[in-house]
């Protein structure tokens, strides 16, 4: 790990504090910007110190969030993308470049959501930065065309047991304290909006999430393995949170009136299967895809045939067009948000992955009873 430069700097600082008589300990400063600012580490203290203290890089907002409770007070935590950006059409500059080859652990989802991913990894071959990939081991499913509108996702039987996450696909468990990794890493796709035809929106299911969570866990383990029980009490209260709110999801849904909602943006497949449900996209998994005149027909017989009520959009994208269809068969258009980013004024007010996934949540019960 890349330490010693601030290893030297803190020392350095320590020692001229104590010649001037000054009793206070030197800390280590966060750095400014990301789309959740970053997360400071606390003063060193005996027990922590600064010379430990871990960079890490976080490639978009789902990544930050799940890795700050992950590391906790023993990191500096980034996010690349700025807060209120699509990430979709972030791209990395030099500068960005040089910063994750500067720090010690880069966090990325994979499955083809960084297109940018390949070439950053390449570039920092030989600086030693631990790379990952939060999504590894976890079935990717091909991503929903905009010409299929969801119906491939069928209502599948999906297990939910408190505390135990059943994810048949390739037979994945998630066992609290160990982390299955099986499977072949996911490829990058280039610098596309379309992912290469994957769907690599795992975090939107919370049961995905927990095992997004294990896999940061492990990774941080072992780009630190002296704090590993650290990392893993800290993982262990944070997944705490997110079954809770996958039971959350189940017993909200499982009865619910309809199994199917129009969204602009095929962001929701992992979701809707992981509770019964059917995505219904207007668009294919690029968020700013125009639909043809013929696809946004398609979706509007498809809305009058099942007598659907709402038409959902996103954040941090137009709503043009969940707003045309929506006016075209009397129904009202509301948000349902993807979380690849949140802007300041979700920040400001508070909101993290977990509240915004009880919004996400609040806006499907009522689209799926009216």
């Amino acid at each position: 790990m890349k330490f010693w430069n601030r290893s030297l700097t803190v020392l350095s600082l320590s020692v001229m504090l104590v010649a001037a008589g000054c009793g206070s300990n030197a800390g280590t400063a966060g750095n400014a910007g990301g789309n959740n600012g970053s997360s400071a580490a606390p003063e060193a203290g005996a027990d922590k110190p600064a010379a430990e203290i871990l960079e890490i890089k976080t490639s978009f907002y789902p990544m930050y969030e799940f890795t700050r409770h992950v590391a906790g007070d023993l990191a500096n935590v980034e996010n690349l993308v700025p807060a209120g950006m699509e990430p979709h059409d972030w791209e990395p500059t030099p500068q960005d470049m040089a910063a994750i080859s500067e720090a010690d652990v880069l966090v990325y989802n994979g499955a083809g959501m960084e297109g940018w991913a390949e070439q950053v990894l390449d570039s920092a071959k030989g600086t030693g930065l631990k790379a990952i990939e939060a999504s590894h081991g976890i079935e990717v499913m091909e991503g929903s065309g905009e010409h299929d509108h969801g119906h491939e996702h069928e209502h599948g039987e999906e297990a939910h047991e408190e505390g135990e996450h059943a994810h048949e696909e390739g037979e994945h468990a998630h066992e609290e304290g160990e982390h299955a990794h099986e499977g072949e890493e996911h490829e990058e796709h280039g610098h596309d909006h379309d992912h290469g035809g994957l769907d690599p929106h795992v975090w939107l299911s919370p049961a995905l999430a927990i095992q997004e969570v294990r896999n940061i866990e492990k990774g941080l383990s072992e780009a630190a393995p002296e704090y590993k029980d650290t990392f893993k009490a800290n993982a262990d209260a944070y997944v705490a949170e997110l079954e809770a709110l996958d039971k959350e999801f189940t017993e909200a849904l499982k009865d619910s009136k309809r199994k199917d909602f129009i969204t602009q943006h095929a962001a929701f497949g992992y979701l809707a299967k992981q509770y019964g449900l059917t995505q219904v996209p207007i668009a294919g998994l690029s968020p700013d895809h125009e639909p043809s005149a013929a696809q946004m027909a398609e979706i509007v017989e498809f809305a009058k045939e099942h007598n659907v009520k709402t038409i959902f959009f996103e954040t941090l994208v137009s709503s043009k067009v969940a707003d045309t269809i929506a006016s075209e068969i009397g129904a009202k258009s509301a948000v349902l948000n993807p979380i690849e980013g949140l802007t300041e004024e979700e920040l400001a007010g508070g909101l993290d992955y977990i509240a915004v996934m009880r919004q996400n949540l609040d806006a499907l019960k009522t689209a799926l009873n009216e």
